[in-house]
């Protein structure tokens, strides 16, 4: 069992956990929740001993971690997956954790299998995927076949088959007899994995209890009831009831009503004596989801706000052959200029000369340095003879090597020694 008494930690002038006791039992799923920045990895880092408390104390099985005998036997934990050598194969890591703490190799292969890297148990770790290095530090945590375990975001990275692993493992693991202690912030897969919950909010303890009856406590079910399609004043007659019963009733978008403050055989009564026949009477609980961001929203360190570029993306052009909106370049061409004042599709003013060929583009095959393009050779794609779209018929147009042109009337530039003379 792992047990916090008034745990605090401080870091000069920032509070990262304040006065925080809770006990992780054995025989269950424990899940650690709590946003960003509410001190979940400081917790779990004081726990394993690698943070000091600056108050309270925290103990495993009644000793602090760095008093429990043979420590990596009893206690397995994943903080970062990415805390390994990655010149070293999976198999070689694993040896060395192995034989600091006296566990027999025997044992390394075993839970490479156990994890799915038996396969790759000789490549580099290095090259691993992100998925991959969750079960190699999965493996490291099962090594010592411990009775204490600590998870932090385990899932991380895995493809479906891995999560659905991890969640029967965990499960497992806490059948026999095992403290399991999970960090996580997929809520959805968190309400199917553990029993227990420990939430924080800016490193304080906001809740302790069990799944089921933190969702009671902070969300809100309701009863879904759908009327007959095409019959509206049949609708109409069972908002009123409801209403008049002190019921809540609200549209859903796909025509259902949502009806809250009622238990479902009371709405049902209610709509048969109105005379309303019903297609759909349905109980709806409020999922962890719900019920954790209707928690924790006054706890959250890191909001973000809206795009302040929302909504300048012009619409996309029309299909192959057909207009798009106004002012859109697209297959389908130009519709038509933008308006006075208006920027192009895209926020950018159209280039000098329209959208045809800029000059200083790289020459075609066979035109000399300097040029755009050889001497008496059309532009690909147009008449011979035939000027440049933007440009003035027959006025030369500078190459990707030779000077910038000079606009007309305009002063020469003067060189280091002009200026030298000039003096």
């Amino acid at each position: 069992m792992i047990e916090a008494v008034g745990l605090t930690k401080r870091y000069g002038a920032k509070t990262a956990v304040y006065n925080l006791s809770f006990q992780v039992r054995p025989g269950v799923v424990t899940g650690f929740l709590g946003p960003n920045g509410s001190g979940k990895s400081t917790t779990m880092r004081m726990i394993l001993g690698l943070d000091a408390p600056t108050s309270g104390h925290v103990t495993i099985g009644g000793l602090p971690f760095r008093r429990v005998p043979n420590a990596p036997r009893q206690v397995g934990a994943l903080l970062d997956a990415k805390a390994v050598h990655g010149g070293r194969n999976a198999r070689n890591h694993l040896l060395a954790l192995a034989q600091l703490s006296g566990i027999p190799a025997r044992r390394v292969d075993e839970v490479l299998g156990l994890v799915g890297l038996h396969d790759v148990a000789k490549r580099r770790s290095g090259g691993f995927s992100l998925g991959m290095g969750q079960r190699l530090g999965i493996a490291g945590a099962l090594l010592g076949d411990p009775q204490v375990l600590l998870f932090d975001e385990p899932v991380n990275g895995l493809d479906p088959e891995g999560i659905l692993w991890v969640r029967n493992l965990m499960k497992g693991l806490a059948a026999e007899g095992r403290t399991v202690f999970v960090s996580s912030h997929l809520m959805s897969e968190m309400a199917l994995t553990a029993d227990h919950l420990i939430v924080i909010g800016r490193g304080q303890l906001m809740a302790d209890m069990s799944v089921k009856e933190f969702i009671s406590r902070h969300s809100t079910g309701y009863a879904r009831v759908r009327t007959p399609e095409g019959a509206p004043e049949q609708r109409e007659k069972l908002t009123a009831v409801v209403n008049e019963a002190g019921g809540q009733v609200a549209p859903e978008q796909d025509g259902a009503l949502r009806v809250s403050g009622l238990p479902l055989p009371r709405i049902s009564d209610l709509a048969h004596d109105a005379g309303v026949r019903l297609w759909e009477l349905s109980p709806h609980q409020g999922s962890l989801e719900e019920a954790y961001m209707q928690m924790t929203q006054g706890a959250v360190d890191y909001r973000s706000s809206s795009d302040p570029r929302a909504g300048l993306q012009q619409p996309g052009p029309g299909p192959m052959g057909q207009p798009g909106p106004a002012g859109a370049m697209g297959p389908g061409g130009p519709t038509g200029p933008a308006g006075p004042g208006q920027l192009p599709p895209g926020g950018y003013p159209p280039p000098q000369g329209g959208y045809g060929p800029q000059p200083g583009g790289y020459p075609p095959p066979g035109a000399a340095p300097g040029q755009p393009y050889a001497a008496g050779a059309p532009q690909t794609g147009t008449a011979a003879g035939a000027p440049q779209f933007g440009t003035a018929a027959g006025a030369p147009q500078p190459g990707p090597y030779g000077p910038p042109p000079t606009a007309p009337g305009a002063a020469p530039e003067m060189t280091k020694r002009d200026s030298e003379d000039a003096r």
